[in-house]
């Protein structure tokens, strides 16, 4: 049986109130989920912990109506993100702590300077820019996947995902760093 197989037996399981099939589906995911988080919370880990508890909260909750529409990691990746977007609406600006230039992010790229000149490009990216590059890249979600998770239509997942590539070809190659953030 394959991993979708096994994973689609899971999720009926769980939709009947199948709590170990549910805890099974967690576990699959939390990993993917608590670092896209953490990107998202620019480091923040303990924050991006909280928001994954959240989306699996509110996945058990919703579950029963979850019709498959799309794949259930996108759908849970929407859920995050919803969570992730309502604790910044109520704390802003504190949401989003910058990165702590002396911890590093070890799970995306080889090399420290490596790591701690994209934590800096990607911490300065517009937020609409930056949630779609972690879909996209960090995530590994389709343009189409990212687009249905983001609540966006495809044509601006794809702008913003064109604008966020060019602004971080050009910090990154170049070295024209901005002197802050943009808003």
């Amino acid at each position: 049986m394959s991993d979708l197989e096994q994973e689609a037996q899971a999720l009926a399981a769980a939709q009947r109130g199948d709590r170990p099939s549910f805890e099974g589906l967690v576990r699959a995911h939390q990993a993917y989920l608590r670092q896209l988080l953490r990107r998202l919370c620019r480091g923040d880990h303990a924050l991006a912990d909280d928001l994954a508890q959240e989306a699996f909260v509110a996945a058990w909750r919703a579950l029963p109506g979850f019709r498959g529409e799309a794949r259930f990691r996108t759908w849970l990746t929407r859920l995050a993100i919803n969570a992730f977007r309502q604790h910044a609406r109520r704390t802003w600006p504190e949401a989003l702590p910058d990165p702590a230039p002396d911890a590093p992010d070890s799970d995306f790229a080889p090399a420290a300077g490596v790591r701690l000149d994209l934590q800096r490009a990607l911490a300065r990216l517009r937020e609409p820019e930056r949630e779609a590059v972690l879909m996209c890249f960090y995530a590994d979600l389709s343009h189409a996947e990212a687009a249905e998770a983001l609540g966006w239509p495809l044509g601006t997942l794809k702008t913003q995902v064109l604008r966020a590539r060019a602004k971080l070809r050009v910090w990154l190659t170049d070295g024209q760093w901005p002197q802050e953030s943009t808003p």
